[in-house]
């Protein structure tokens, strides 16, 4: 009666333990089931077309596996930002790496200009965004094209000629990509703000956005379209390296462009709240800052305008800590920040 017994139990346990294992790798198909539902639902958003279902099939298992690492990553909660599917979430991070294009290596300190025109600053505003002064025009979005750098310089070109001339012209990055091409500056295999600045001083300006449209891929200067121009500059400066006080005291006075160091996965991912890590100081991304501030718990940070469309971050921004321990700044934003003068 007893050796019945225990078989009875022993059936129930293993009963039990197989039970739980078809509820677990049901739970597990059900996952699978809902993640590939989502990849398709992502696919549609994105306007994402694969040549074979191959690839399909790779792309569809790297996103379950970046949609499980920022859900984990949310659900921990231990940090001042939250990650989000984009449109980055079908690559590797070592493929969304290969996108950056920013050739920060080409530059080295000794080939920084003299002059800083706002070294005797010696008071700023507590906080400053230069969109809510008219002098930023929307978020837009190099696509595929390496070509960051030409973003980066025309954002800071459009912030200066508004407050010089009092104008906020959007301006032509495809001018840049096409015709700027006799030195460092590749197109969209990438390039340096200062030769973009370079560039733009020779060329005695730069053309509209409008008139010289983005197409995000490397195309023939249109020699016509080149020689109209909206905008132009007289010069550019570089701001002190390694130093977020001199930072602070340019971008207290215009927008500015920025190199940083984008390569991490949670910058991939980045959607919403105040960025504190984790990245290097490998520049391979120009930016520009356009403002500064300090979130509710006092942490001060940088506001970025990024040119990876609306979708990412905070509608197309960042905000990056500010005044960390490091004197390159986070991500390497104070390493090899200039600026255009009018």
């Amino acid at each position: 009666m007893a050796s019945k017994t225990v078989l009875n139990i022993s059936s129930l346990a293993l009963l039990l333990v197989f039970g739980f294992l078809a509820f677990e790798a049901n739970a597990r198909t059900l996952e699978d089931v809902s993640l590939k539902e989502r990849h398709e639902q992502w696919m549609t958003q994105y306007g994402k077309v694969y040549t074979d279902s191959y690839e399909k099939e790779l792309r569809s298992n790297i996103f379950k596996e970046n949609v499980q690492r920022i859900e984990a990553f949310n659900n921990a909660g231990n940090k001042p930002y939250k990650l989000g599917i984009n449109q980055f979430a079908d690559l590797t991070n070592e493929e969304f790496k290969a996108r950056n294009r920013f050739k920060g290596h080409m530059c080295s300190n000794s080939t920084r200009t003299p002059t800083f025109k706002y070294e005797d600053v010696s008071s700023v505003p507590a906080s400053l965004d230069w969109r809510q002064k008219g002098a930023v025009t929307p978020i837009k979005d190099q696509g595929q094209c390496g070509c960051c750098w030409a973003f980066s310089a025309v954002a800071a070109t459009e912030g200066i000629t508004k407050l010089s001339t009092g104008k906020l012209i959007s301006l032509s990055e495809q001018e840049l990509v096409d015709c700027d091409t006799k030195g460092v500056d590749q197109g969209c295999e990438g390039g340096l703000m200062d030769d973009a600045f370079k560039f733009i001083m020779q060329n005695k300006g730069l053309n509209t956005e409008a008139k010289y449209p983005y197409q995000g891929v490397d195309a023939t200067c249109n020699a016509n379209a080149e020689a109209k121009d909206a905008a132009s500059i007289k010069g550019f400066e570089d701001v002190p390296a390694n130093s977020e006080s001199a930072l602070l005291k340019a971008v207290a006075n215009q927008p500015i462009s920025v190199a940083i160091d984008a390569s991490g996965s949670e910058f991939q991912f980045y959607s919403s709240g105040l960025f504190t890590g984790s990245c290097g100081t490998e520049l391979d991304h120009g930016v520009t800052a356009v403002g500064y501030g300090v979130s509710d718990d006092g942490t001060k940070y940088w506001l970025v305008k990024n040119s990876w469309g609306e979708q990412w971050g905070e509608e197309g921004y960042i905000r990056m800590q500010r005044d960390v321990a490091a004197e390159e700044g986070l991500c390497g934003i104070a390493m090899q920040a200039s600026y255009p003068t009018a």
